[in-house]
């Protein structure tokens, strides 16, 4: 009981830290929807290009605005030192990487996900497709997560350059932007693509404690 209650500040604490730092949420979705103007300005008034390709242009903005909050995902926490005191209070590096995914998808992610529907009317994207776009999102954008957590770590043993975890985090996305696209515009093999990005998930969730805990344990111990 005393173990949960610890979850439960974690959890407190970074909503504390996120309702306290809302203004870089707010940024993120600002830079999401100026992008989806900026593309529709670049196409023209072509309503039907605009729909044929909105889905590709929202998952890749998704990512890029995603990514832009990668920086914050350890760094703070390790340069004020609550990543040890964590650990000290008895969480595990590998829990402690579970623990800070969940968050980022609660606390970036889903804001995201409660935009797509204003999105998917400013590209144009029929209801049908937006309904699949949102359940591919729901995935891929935990998939980002665990994804931006083992980058993430990584940037604490590379202090020199921060663009390479936004990097790492945009080439293992690949797959997951092909097949999240395929989904939407393959309705017919909704079952089996939205199985591959699940069995995607399961694979990548596994690894991130892992990956990501031994990133964080390397860089506590070398600080």
């Amino acid at each position: 009981m005393k173990f949960l209650n610890k979850i439960i500040f974690f959890f407190y604490r970074e909503y504390k830290l996120n309702l306290s730092g809302v203004q870089d949420i707010l940024t993120n979705i600002i830079f999401f929807f100026v992008s989806i103007f900026i593309f529709i300005f670049s196409i023209g008034p072509d309503t039907d290009t605009i729909s044929l390709i909105g889905v590709g242009i929202l998952w890749t903005l998704l990512l890029l605005s995603s990514t832009l909050s990668l920086r914050k995902f350890y760094q703070e926490d390790f340069e004020n030192g609550n990543l040890l005191i964590m650990h000290l209070n008895g969480f595990s590096y590998g829990l402690i990487a579970i623990l800070k995914t969940i968050s980022h998808f609660i606390f970036v992610q889903i804001p995201f996900l409660i935009t797509i529907p204003i999105a998917s009317i400013l590209l144009n994207i029929t209801n049908d497709k937006a309904f699949y776009l949102f359940a591919s999102f729901s995935i891929g954008s935990l998939i980002l997560s665990c994804l931006g957590s083992i980058s993430s770590s990584m940037n604490l043993m590379n202090q020199r350059n921060f663009l390479l975890g936004s990097v790492i985090v945009m080439i293992f996305s690949v797959p997951v932007v092909i097949f999240s696209v395929g989904l939407i515009n393959l309705e017919e093999d909704f079952n089996s693509l939205i199985n591959i990005l699940f069995g995607i998930l399961l694979i990548i969730f596994v690894i991130n404690p892992w990956a990501s805990g031994f990133c964080l344990k390397l860089s506590l111990e070398n600080n």
